[in-house]
């Protein structure tokens, strides 16, 4: 028998999503039949799986050991022991029992693409551990986790949900694009007024880049921007970003596409203009900034205390060389 008791981190999930993430290679028939045979229970009584789960809860799986390690496995992923000097704790803008906001360098991965890579994801993992508010058995039943993603060389806010009722929430803030960002970014030409942006984008998996097009074709989203100067050069500006939606690559080809290319883009920027940028003042990454983001005026119960609060994050050092410097 195995027995799982419910904290925090967990509450407000259905019990059948919960038995799923336990039994993780198990067909989810499996998991209703279990319950029906009452070889799964919740606080000692039959379940359907349709119950939302509270913190103080105990799951009992009456499973052989044999079945239980043939329908589950590990999911807990590799926390880091060596972060290379990088400390998650320097990046937090604002943390609480729920959620953590967070400005990420350039250069640093959102999340890891082999199990070598350092990322938000396993930096936040190891600060949790390390303060003791998660172990390896927690995260077979819960993982805490990023909610938005940036380009590994876009820097700026980022939200790492702590407990399953603030990943919920971030995750339909984010679709229903009620959760505000807006970004930084040194953009190529002159910007003299607020426009918005409305397009079509579609993605080619093979070379990881989009591309923006005027009307709808199969299997592509519509993408919409929104972007004013903020402050103007002799042949450049820095501009405010509004992302209405948010998808791949989205502010990096939407700019491109009206020729205002990112200064510093290798992807959709201007070769030539990189070129003279890394030489002469050492830019080698885009210069676009995730400066803020304002929460909703309406969040769910547990979360009300960051109803429409505005969190910011400060330019890095490449803005601010880039402020002072004759371009």
């Amino acid at each position: 028998m195995k027995e799982y008791v419910i904290g925090p981190l967990n509450e407000g999930l259905r019990l059948d999503k919960q038995l799923i993430k336990i039994l993780n290679n198990a067909p989810a028939g499996f998991v209703y039949k279990m319950l029906r045979k009452k070889n799964i229970t919740l606080n000692g009584k039959k379940a359907s799986g349709s119950e939302r789960l509270k913190s103080g809860d105990i799951i009992r799986i009456f499973l052989s050991d044999d079945t239980f390690d043939l329908m589950s496995s590990d999911r807990s992923g590799v926390i880091v022991s060596d972060t290379h000097g990088v400390d998650f704790a320097d990046f937090i803008i604002y943390e609480d029992i729920d959620i953590i906001i967070l400005n990420k360098p350039s250069g640093l991965l959102s999340q890891r693409a082999s199990k070598d890579d350092i990322s938000v994801n396993e930096l936040g993992l190891k600060y949790l551990m390390d303060k003791g508010e998660i172990d390896k058995e927690t995260l077979k039943v819960f993982k805490p986790s990023i909610c938005n993603r940036l380009d590994r060389n876009t820097s700026g806010i980022m939200i790492f949900a702590k407990t399953y009722i603030c990943a919920n929430a971030v995750s339909a803030m984010l679709k229903d694009h009620s959760l505000k960002k807006h970004y930084k970014c040194f953009v190529s030409g002159k910007v003299n007024e607020r426009v918005t942006l409305d397009g079509f984008l579609i993605k080619d998996e093979r070379t990881n880049r989009v591309s923006v097009l005027n009307r709808s074709v199969p299997g592509s989203s519509r993408i919409v921007t929104s972007y004013e100067p903020a402050k103007s050069y002799d042949d450049h500006t820095l501009i405010d970003v509004e992302l209405i939606t948010g998808k791949t690559h989205q502010i990096r080809a939407h700019l491109a596409s009206v020729k205002h290319p990112i200064l510093g883009d290798a992807k959709y920027g201007d070769r030539g203009l990189n070129d003279i940028l890394r030489s002469k003042y050492g830019i080698t990454s885009q210069m676009l900034h995730a400066g803020s983001l304002t929460m909703p005026c309406d969040m769910p119960k547990g979360l009300k205390h960051l109803e429409a609060r505005t969190f910011l994050a400060p330019l890095p050092d490449e803005f601010n060389k880039m402020e002072v410097s004759v371009i």
